[in-house]
């Protein structure tokens, strides 16, 4: 039995996956106002958790892309998959700040496996033109997870403690594992692959490129556009975790949000980030269908996103109105996801590599937010979060400057120099 367009199945596995990822990540965000009050915690010490997270995730997201290339992607999601729904079950144990933040550090070490090889697995399912779609439907799973968790998490909680949250969310992640491991192959010899499909896939890819060892790392730190998909990440993956983590807390602090508004209010935004990442690769593809180029048409969408995001976070700071916050911060989670800086690798880089470029991009990206936390809880302690809204109008700019310096022509598969 042959099943018709097979590929996008699998993007939406690999949604399902982010997904999970996102709501055992969002689990503590949206419980830390309830969290705050029992255990007498500052906002300076749930920004000092959340970089103990990102400290392990920087370095797990260089060491994660290699291992995906290595082994592959089945066998890697079924490591990382397992390790985080544990670490996520046993911050059911968690008394203290130094708990939290172990918890927090153990989760980190196998939650990026899911990016760098659902990047991977995008680059090995499907063709150029493809991939921006594909990856936004992928990375649409963080938002639908950041949506479902404020009211799962919230109405867990209300009923059953913040500690039933924990376990019920963390082991959601052995249940993806089932068809995972049954349905997921490479499309050389998967059964339900349809030859005509096959050869679409391949487009232009031999089953011996398919096949290549991941270059050394010293063969693509040589390169520019490796700097590039880096760098941007560094600028851009610290406005993820500051509305990933502090949007909620936001609401909380700015507008007296109890965890009830929370659930009722706050998946919103996260919904808006996932329509955004669709419409990362809808709106190229738009452009595409009338004749332009993907290079022209992805940064044609990069500059429209980055246009309206700088509209949003500059007006959110002159209102006091939460429904309108509510728009304007979902105006931003849309434009954040719209932007899909994931994409890049992908856009520029052979089968072999692209898990590996995602992965230094992420670390580096991880331990910048990871200083950007420390700096956030402080910021916010001492001025609120005005100066925190500026600072992210400044750093899209900066990475859309990179994208044209030093990424260059998007859509071209660069020859990796021995």
């Amino acid at each position: 039995m042959k099943i018709k367009g097979l590929r996008w199945y699998i993007a939406f596995l690999l949604c399902l996956a982010s997904a999970l990822n996102y709501l055992d990540r969002q689990t503590l965000s949206v419980l830390i106002g309830t969290i705050k009050e029992e255990l007498h915690l500052t906002n300076a010490s749930y920004g000092a958790i959340n970089a103990w997270f990102l400290a392990s995730y920087g370095v797990m997201y260089a060491v994660s892309g290699r291992i995906m290339d290595w082994i592959g992607t089945r066998r890697g999601f079924m490591v990382f998959v397992s390790g985080w729904s544990v670490a996520n079950m046993l911050h059911v144990f968690a008394t203290s700040v130094g708990q939290f933040s172990f918890f927090r550090f153990l989760l980190g070490v196998f939650e990026p496996g899911s990016f760098t090889g659902g990047v991977k697995a995008v680059g090995e399912w499907f063709p150029m033109r493809d991939r921006a779609l594909a990856i936004g439907i992928f990375n649409a799973g963080t938002a639908l997870g950041s949506v479902a968790a404020a009211p799962i998490v919230s109405v867990i909680a209300m009923h059953w403690g913040w500690k039933a949250a924990f376990f019920t969310t963390g082991a959601l992640g052995f249940v993806w594992l089932v068809p995972w491991m049954l349905f997921f192959r490479q499309p050389g010899s998967h059964p339900f692959l349809s030859t005509e499909e096959r050869e679409l896939i391949l487009d232009g890819q031999s089953e011996q490129s398919m096949k290549r060892r991941p270059p050394k790392l010293a063969q693509l730190l040589r390169m520019r556009e490796t700097w590039g998909c880096v760098l941007v990440r560094a600028l851009t993956d610290p406005i993820s975790y500051f509305l990933l983590f502090w949007i909620p807390l936001y609401f909380q602090k700015q507008y007296h949000f109890d965890l009830q508004k929370v659930g009722m209010f706050l998946w919103i935004p996260y919904a808006a980030a996932a329509v955004g990442n669709l419409c990362s690769g809808l709106i190229p593809r738009f452009f595409m269908a009338r004749g332009w180029e993907l290079d022209r048409a992805r940064k044609t969408t990069m500059i429209l996103m980055t246009a309206s995001l700088l509209v949003c976070l500059f007006s959110v700071t002159q209102i006091g109105n939460p429904q309108v916050a509510l728009l304007l911060v979902a105006g931003m989670t849309f434009c954040h996801g719209g932007w899909s800086n994931i994409t890049l690798p992908a856009e520029v880089f052979p089968q072999n590599a692209i898990a590996s470029v995602t992965g230094l991009g992420g670390a580096l990206g991880s331990w910048v937010g990871a200083l950007a936390m420390l700096t956030t809880g402080r910021v916010v302690d001492a001025y609120g979060f005005t100066p925190v809204f500026v600072a992210c109008g400044v750093l899209y700019p900066l990475a859309l400057l990179l994208v044209y310096v030093l990424i260059g022509k998007l859509g071209v598969v660069r020859h990796i120099p021995t």
